[in-house]
């Protein structure tokens, strides 16, 4: 069954791309036609690109991967958070932090920063502080959360990045290719599609069109995810018996052992009893 189709994305608007004269001649084979000086995305190949790209990030999400969201722009910011969010995957809305991948272990140190913070919070520590010292932590916390705190469980690199408006997150886009990490995009007729592994052409500057996309990519997601805990629960299954058999030759192995161990011990004892005169 696919995961979306021509009439959904009709109605959320995924059709409508950029004026003639602000286009992309790379895109040229994902526009329809031109109507009232705007360029008109072919649907039909999107449906083909969106069911591709969810196919590829269903495989990520099986194999306990992270996929990182970045979405800045007004229109997406919201709908790109709660859809990361429902399928536990780290998002960037804000502003992206140039070497958030390339200089990833820096990064990190902020995280960590934000956590050095709050321990200070909980041990009683911030409360010894004067009045303009916790002024300032609290601004550098609150900021450090603005910015990084929707990434703070992602201890490493992630495996794939899914950008809307591939123009706008260009240097998210130039840092996941330096690193050979595959970048999924959401790609408008104003854009440059060559530098995009997983295209989806489609309308991003309208929420409908992304949610609705996201919905499916999401949605695919969430399905690798649920196969995966199924089949770490069936390897678990098969792996109890053994490992019951395994318990029981330890402790045979064991009770041998404790046993040859006492009747040497007795033989030890014998050679050495001295008979009463």
């Amino acid at each position: 069954m696919s995961r979306t189709n021509f009439d959904e994305l009709l109605e959320a608007g995924c059709h409508f791309g950029h004026l003639k004269r602000k286009w992309n001649p790379a895109m040229e084979p994902y526009i329809f036609m031109t109507r009232n000086g705007i360029h008109i995305i072919d649907l039909h190949k999107t449906v083909v690109k969106i069911e591709e790209a969810a196919a590829a990030l269903k495989q990520v999400a099986k194999s306990g991967k992270k996929i990182l969201f970045v979405a800045t722009k007004k229109q997406a910011k919201q709908v790109v958070a709660d859809k990361a969010g429902e399928v536990s995957m780290p998002f960037v809305t804000e502003r992206w932090a140039g070497g958030m991948l390339t200089n990833f272990p820096t990064i990190r140190k902020a995280v960590k920063k934000m956590s050095s913070i709050d321990k200070l919070s909980n041990d009683g520590t911030f409360d010894n502080l004067s009045k303009r010292e916790k002024l300032q932590i609290s601004r550098q916390r609150a900021k450090l959360e603005k910015n990084l705190g929707s990434i703070a469980d992602m201890t490493r690199l992630p495996s794939a990045l899914f950008v809307v408006d591939v123009t706008k997150e260009n240097i998210a886009v130039r840092e996941a290719k330096r690193l050979g990490i595959p970048v999924y995009g959401i790609v408008d007729t104003n854009s440059n599609p060559n530098d995009i592994d997983f295209v989806i052409p489609a309308n991003d500057d309208a929420t409908k069109s992304i949610e609705v996309i996201l919905n499916a990519l999401c949605g695919a997601i969430k399905e690798g995810l649920d196969e995966r805990k199924v089949e770490k629960e069936e390897n678990e299954a098969a792996d109890a018996p053994e490992q019951k058999k395994e318990r029981k030759r330890t402790t045979a192995k064991k009770s041998k052992t404790n046993v040859d161990g006492e009747a040497l011990n007795a033989k030890v004892a014998s050679k050495f009893e001295v008979s009463e005169d």
